[in-house]
């Protein structure tokens, strides 16, 4: 997760149910050997990385998270004692320095919080062994269009052009060419660099607002606390206006994500 915001890790862990199914398809593509020594770079609430651990009875799972809240929540929720080869430190993805020791670096779902990922791949490098990999998959070029056209134009417009006016796109949504440039001066090199459509479901108005609340901070946190919940509904009601929910009560948001699998040579 990213510095400068005050993520509240059960508000994250109500509304995160997406990103973890999405989590497990990138799982089941790591064919782990169950020796592997693994870092989980914005591991949030650990319910991610918990799975990992799972995997890698013979192995060790670090999770890492920037907010101290995530840390605290995880370490709280998946105890030493039940998961001995678990364990959860704070560090910036940008910026971190664990030691060149792991077979494999994870993340989902984190690093479009980070504009500018040369440092981001110089410290996973660094933390890599030789022949080591990292499967990473975050919000690509064109992710969440309509949410972010929606912000845009409220943005615009009072009373939150007060708070949200001139601020700018918070996120690095990449595409595999800009990707690709920042590699070389890390030590690394692409097996694979994919744009992949998706598509988030939500149930109702209700869980949309949730996934609004949880985890788009970078424009919530701007309004004043007493604001918040009336930026949030106006958000919705504009996207559902021109997506409505389906015959079940389902709200979509495409979305598309892009998945990086990386090497660093020996």
């Amino acid at each position: 997760m990213s510095k400068g915001h005050n993520w509240d890790p059960k508000e994250y862990n109500k509304h995160s149910d997406q990103q973890q199914v999405w989590a497990r398809e990138l799982i089941s593509k790591l064919n782990l050997s169950g020796s592997e020594h693994v870092l989980d770079v914005g591991c949030g609430d650990g319910k991610v990385t918990v799975e990992i651990a799972a995997q890698v009875p013979r192995g060790k799972v670090v999770g890492m998270d920037m907010s101290d809240q995530m840390v605290e929540f995880a370490r709280q929720s998946f105890p030493p004692a039940k998961h001995p080869n678990l364990s959860f430190v704070q560090g910036d993805a940008a910026d971190f320095d664990l030691g060149t020791e792991f077979d494999l670096v994870f993340s989902n779902a984190v690093l479009h919080w980070v504009k500018d990922h040369g440092p981001v791949l110089m410290s996973i490098s660094r933390a890599l062994k030789p022949q080591g990999w990292a499967l990473l998959q975050m919000g690509g070029k064109g992710n969440a269009e309509k949410i972010i056209g929606v912000m845009e134009y409220l943005a615009e417009r009072d009373p939150w052009q007060a708070y949200l006016a001139g601020m700018g796109m918070p996120y690095g949504f990449h595409g595999p060419e800009e990707y690709q440039a920042w590699l070389e001066p890390a030590g690394l090199k692409a097996r694979r660099l994919e744009l992949i459509p998706k598509t988030m479901v939500f149930a109702g108005k209700e869980g949309l607002k949730g996934w609004i609340r949880s985890t788009w901070l970078p424009y919530t946190s701007r309004v004043p606390d007493e604001m918040r919940e009336d930026l949030i509904e106006e958000v919705a009601q504009a996207y559902l206006k021109d997506n409505p929910a389906d015959e079940k009560d389902q709200v979509r948001v495409g979305m598309v994500r892009l998945e990086a699998e990386l090497v660093k040579p020996a």
